[in-house]
């Protein structure tokens, strides 16, 4: 499955978007709170239910014992087949732990204040253009794609394509976009390509659906 790291003062924002990966149900362990021989069951142990796993780990690096020990170890967590999110409230991303879990390509989300704040018009904007030409609303995403965090733009351009839905619900076209929303939401969920190239290929195709 996927370990992700995510951290950052903007709790509202990492909170939703850790509900929206994990859903219900998951499993929380609190950093301070794990010893390094606790790491190998975290990651690597079994349910007891026949789903798979949903884990939440917070604030590991304030256990600098067990955050060493998870870097070090971390190829052999990374055959975990749990759905995982580490929350960091500060991550020293100069520690050599860090170093060690950028080497593995490990997905590290960081939701500062500013985060949230899309203008949604411009993504309305952006969807309505797609949806004639993906093409040209790739082009205008690539104007501001540095400055959002895709996640929360996904989040503003699903809830457009809904409310479009919702307005038509009979509607061929809007069905078949609901589809192919779908399949990015999963695909944004665990797919280990970067999120903006996955929106872009979504835009695309909007206008031939």
């Amino acid at each position: 499955m996927v370990i992700r790291i995510f951290t950052g003062e903007n709790r509202k924002a990492a909170n939703a978007e850790i509900k929206r990966i994990l859903g219900e149900g998951y499993e929380v362990f609190e950093g301070a709170e794990i010893a390094p021989n606790d790491l190998m069951n975290i990651f690597l142990g079994t349910s007891l239910l026949s789903e798979k796993r949903k884990i939440l780990v917070k604030d590991l690096s304030e256990n600098k014992e067990s955050f060493l020990e998870f870097s070090e170890k971390l190829e052999e967590f990374l055959k975990t087949d749990a759905e995982v999110i580490i929350f960091e409230t500060k991550l020293d991303k100069r520690t050599t732990a860090f170093k060690g879990i950028k080497k593995n390509g490990i997905i590290v989300r960081e939701f500062k204040d500013e985060t949230g704040k899309v203008d949604v018009r411009q993504v309305f904007g952006i969807y309505d253009m797609a949806m004639r030409n993906g093409k040209r609303a790739v082009e205008e995403l690539e104007k501001i794609e540095t400055k959002e965090d895709p996640y929360m733009f996904f989040g503003v351009l699903a809830s457009q394509a809904i409310k479009r839905f919702e307005t038509k619900p009979e509607g061929k076209k809007e069905k078949r976009v609901l589809k192919e929303l779908s399949r990015l939401d999963k695909l944004m969920k665990t797919s280990s390509l970067e999120p903006w190239t996955l929106i872009k290929g979504f835009l695309v195709r909007l206008s031939s659906l």
